[in-house]
Order: C-alpha cells, then structure tokens, then sequence
C-alpha cells in the first residue's frame, strides 16, 4: 500500500473550466455538478447534474458533453438528456456500472446507472436511490422506484459475478460512508459497520463523494469532506484498501485541494470521477465552487492529471 501513499501531484492544465455553466435560460444556467465520465470508442462522455432556481428550489436534471481528449468538452444539444419526470425530484450523482479497474460496463448491451434523488423544496427531503438503462446514453429509461433509502453519491462495480456499491448514508449528521452487496444491482445488503468515519484532523463535518476503483490488486478511493482549516472549502481526501472495507487514508490529505489562483475553483474541489488513461496516468473531472456568496451550488467542472505513484 505505500506506494500509494506518497504524493499526489495533480496538473491542471486546462485555462478555465472544462464545463461551465449554461447560457441563460437553460436547464444548467446555475448550478452545475456531480461529472459522471465513461471513456468508450475513443472518446469521453461526461454526464453532469445541472440546474436553475434558486439553491432552495433547485431541480437538477441530467445532461451530457463529449470529447476526444478529456478536457475539451461539447454540450449534447438534446440536454438535458434525463429528468426524473414529476417537476420536482432531482437527478444526483449518477455512477455507471464499471468493472473493478473502472472502465465501462454494458450489461447486454446497455448503460446500467443509479443516480441518488430527492425534492429539495420538499418538507422532509429524503434521498433514494435509483436506476435507468440506457443504449446510446442519450435516450435513458424512465427511474426505477427506489431500491434503497438515505443513499448518496454511489460508485457501482462489478467484481466476481457481483455488485458492490459504495456510497454516502445520509440517515443523519455527520454523514458516513458505508458498503452494500448486491447479485443482480437491485437488491442490495448492506454491511452494517461503516467503512470510513471523520478521523483525519483535516476532516470536517462530512464525508461524502466515495469514487472507487481497483488497480493492482488494491482498492483506491477518492473521497470529499469539508476542510477544517477552512470552514467555506472542500476538498478531497484519498484512500487505499485490501479487500474495499477497511481503509487506509493518506497521511498528506487532503491529495486535491481548491486553488485560489484560481477563482472559479477558489473553494470547492468536490464530486468527481476518475479513470486511468491508456498510457497509464490518471485524469480526474471534479465540481468546484467559487468565493462566497454561494449562489450556484456547483459552479463548473474542471479537470486534473496525475502521472500515478513511482
């Protein structure tokens, strides 16, 4: 495990976001977040939550970009290609079915994604977890009905004839992030101890975001919280496990952290996805947010190389 212990030296090398918020009047003109990245054919698809209103009365819905290298990006001009169909609950963190190194999965053909959801603007808002199919990513299966409750922000692999999800409990404060099992991606069981609590002193808060892949026998997770020497930040920890439940975070977290050099990412570096390329460095797409005051949730997306550990 100590070879993934030492730093992480992630480049950005993009001038601004590689997504930004839309044009005004649509669906993601103010709150933009949650990059959800598939590489297939030669080209990366990103999916993205995006959104309007105000903070209180958002209602995010699904949309897509594409492109040849990873960074830059075209809108899909059939966006937003999901919405959850009722005007009021919202399409969050969606996660693909991915092998366990991260790449892309079809099951007979198709796009398997779960996404959380919840109405904001509700009375007593509740996340659940849900599910859509899709062929060409862009025409998507209306949502299943929830297949689990106080789910938040999943990574789905499949691994020995399995499902193992990894997400965020949003049951109650501070959120923890736990491991479920499951044999078709439906029914799924939960292992009642959680895998990671708050322990490292930067930590604050919450835990959210867990993104999980393996490679070279070993489970790597990046994963978000607030940062405790800056109370209006986030940023994003990492982590390495033997068997996916029993975590060993690293000693110089936070390993991405916001850029104030950098207005547009000034104060959040959270929600994201990360693949290892074909020359074997790895990229990261992330959701950021610029100083206060907090008017969009999310702000852009942006991205980020690291060349892997020596």
């Amino acid at each position: 495990m100590d070879r993934w212990l030492q730093p992480q030296a992630w480049h950005r090398h993009s001038d601004g976001p590689v997504i930004a918020l839309g044009k005004p009047g649509a669906f993601d003109d103010t709150h933009i977040f949650a990059p959800c990245v598939a590489h297939e054919n030669g080209r990366f698809r990103l999916w993205y939550c995006g959104s309007r209103g105000t903070v209180g009365q958002r209602v995010f819905n699904l949309g897509l970009a594409t492109s040849r290298d990873g960074v830059r990006f075209e809108r899909h001009p059939a966006n937003p290609v999901l919405t959850f169909g009722d005007g009021k609950h919202s399409i969050l963190t969606p996660a693909l079915l991915r092998r366990a190194d991260g790449s892309l999965l079809r099951d007979r053909g198709k796009l398997r994604m779960w996404f959380a959801s919840t109405h904001f603007a509700g009375k007593n808002p509740r996340h659940s977890l849900h599910e859509t199919t899709s062929t060409d990513g862009i025409h998507w299966s209306p949502p299943s009905p929830p297949q689990m409750n106080n789910v938040y922000a999943p990574t789905i692999l499949e691994e020995n004839d399995r499902y193992r999800m990894w997400y965020v409990d949003v049951t109650k404060e501070p959120w923890i992030l736990r491991h479920a099992a499951s044999a078709d991606g439906r029914r799924w069981i939960v292992r009642p101890e959680p895998i990671m609590l708050i322990d490292q002193t930067w930590e604050s808060g919450r835990l959210f975001y867990p993104y999980v892949l393996k490679a070279e026998g070993l489970y790597l997770m990046w994963y978000g919280s607030y940062w405790s020497a800056h109370p209006q930040k986030t940023a994003i920890g990492f982590a390495v496990s033997r068997d996916g439940l029993t975590w060993r975070k690293h000693p110089a977290n936070p390993v991405l952290r916001p850029e104030p050099s950098r207005p547009w990412e000034s104060h959040y570096t959270t929600s994201h996805s990360v693949l290892r390329l074909d020359d074997g460095a790895w990229r990261i797409w992330y959701a950021v947010r610029k100083a206060p005051p907090f008017e969009n949730k999310y702000f852009a997306i942006c991205t980020a190389r690291w060349s892997g550990p020596k």
